[in-house]
């Protein structure tokens, strides 16, 4: 049997290379440029907005209390006047990347933790390359990108972006079947 702690470099090394990819294709590659739009005027949206000093956090527009509160005049008709919006407001000034960095990279460990167990569950010492890659690339795919779908199916997201990051979430699959692959203990 294939313990999780014998697994400790694979696990280390995918979120590694992991991170570095994924930097890669956010800082070098263009195709996730177009995934949000301008709002038109946008400085004039952003003044009215700052009159209100919203604190940081997930907000809806028109967001009604219970669904009796829905059936009320004054939401059908914010509802139907619009605009209906999502709106995720973040904490002011000088943006932290580094925990955002930390963030992701502790994310792609936890993914490639269950990668890890999944696998050691599944497959025995002399399993195949190919066999983990499967195992281990699969559970990976599914950490990195099944959960997106759920933006654009409730939230209205741009498919294309998330057809856009579900690649991207493919490409770490890969990655991490790879990395688990070639670093599996014999």
């Amino acid at each position: 049997m294939v313990t999780i702690f014998s697994l400790w470099l694979p696990i280390l090394l995918s979120a590694v290379f992991v991170f570095i990819v994924s930097a890669i294709i956010h800082m070098a590659l263009p195709y996730h440029r177009s995934d949000f739009t301008k709002v038109p005027n946008e400085s004039k949206v952003m003044e009215a907005l700052r009159q209100f000093k919203i604190p940081p956090g997930e907000y809806m527009l028109p967001r009604a209390a219970t669904s009796k509160d829905m059936k009320s005049p004054e939401y059908q008709e914010n509802f139907k006047l619009g605009p209906r919006a999502l709106l995720n407001v973040m904490k002011m000034g000088h943006v932290n990347m580094a925990a955002n960095f930390i963030g992701w990279f502790v994310f792609s460990i936890v993914v490639s933790i269950f990668a890890a167990y999944i696998s050691s569950r599944a497959l025995d010492m002399d399993a195949t390359y190919l066999s983990v890659f499967r195992f281990s690339g699969a559970t990976a795919f599914i950490a990195y990108s099944m959960g997106l779908f759920q933006e654009s199916i409730w939230y209205n997201r741009k498919w294309s972006s998330t057809f856009k990051s579900v690649f991207d979430g493919f490409i770490y699959a890969l990655i991490t079947g790879a990395t688990f692959g070639w670093l599996w203990p014999a």
